[in-house]
């Protein structure tokens, strides 16, 4: 999902929530059925204010399905206002996952997310890059820190986790994902898993998916 302000790699059984009024777009990778609440700006006061991707609980994701099947509800209706009032209780407590990637505006800063975003893969050190884009690499690291929130190294890190993911979804295998994104080695890219996400892609995303 994509908006002015960055990009959010949502998996399965996971969900991206979105304030009212975001303009956004969505791209899907391998087969995907998707659900979608549009939740009244009146009842969302305590839910945030900002994008992110959550963890959608057993409960909540059943509490989705059965939404879906019932249409629109109504809450001057008794069992479709306590309906509505447990999904926002489970939204109230979601648990935010770490899979947002920043936009850049700086032109030199955007020259240097372009060349990688074209291919994470890329291994070229920064100051190779930097020499392609007009821009010092102290700059760059500068502007990285300052316009995304993090250094060049995380931001590079993050591009790299999600694009493993997105190519997990697609349905290969643990190996090909991480030498695709630019992994060294797949336990490089399991360690970098659990490290962002607390456990590793098998378990994450609940498929058989191997590492061989």
């Amino acid at each position: 999902m994509r908006t002015s302000s960055g990009t959010w790699v949502v998996p399965t059984h996971r969900a991206v929530w979105i304030p009212a009024a975001v303009p956004h777009s969505i791209a899907m990778s391998g087969n995907v059925a998707m659900r979608t609440l549009y939740i009244k700006p009146r009842l969302a006061g305590a839910l945030p204010r900002e994008c992110c991707v959550i963890n959608v609980s057993s409960l909540l994701r059943e509490l989705i399905l059965h939404a879906c099947r019932c249409g629109a509800l109504n809450h001057r209706i008794k069992w479709q206002r306590h309906l509505i009032d447990v999904i926002l209780d489970q939204l109230g407590a979601i648990q935010m996952v770490p899979l947002q990637l920043p936009n850049l505006s700086d032109p030199r800063a955007v020259r240097v997310a372009e060349v990688l975003v074209a291919d994470p893969s890329d291994r070229r050190p920064l100051a190779h890059i930097c020499r392609l884009s007009g821009a010092s690499k102290r700059t760059v690291e500068r502007l990285f820190q300052e316009e995304a929130g993090m250094s060049f190294g995380k931001w590079r890190q993050q591009l790299r986790l999600m694009q493993a993911m997105r190519i997990l979804a697609e349905g290969a295998k643990v190996t090909h994902a991480a030498l695709e994104a630019g992994y060294s080695t797949p336990s490089a890219f399991i360690s970098m898993f659990r490290r962002a996400l607390g456990t590793t892609p098998t378990a994450y995303f609940g498929t058989d998916i191997r590492g061989k």
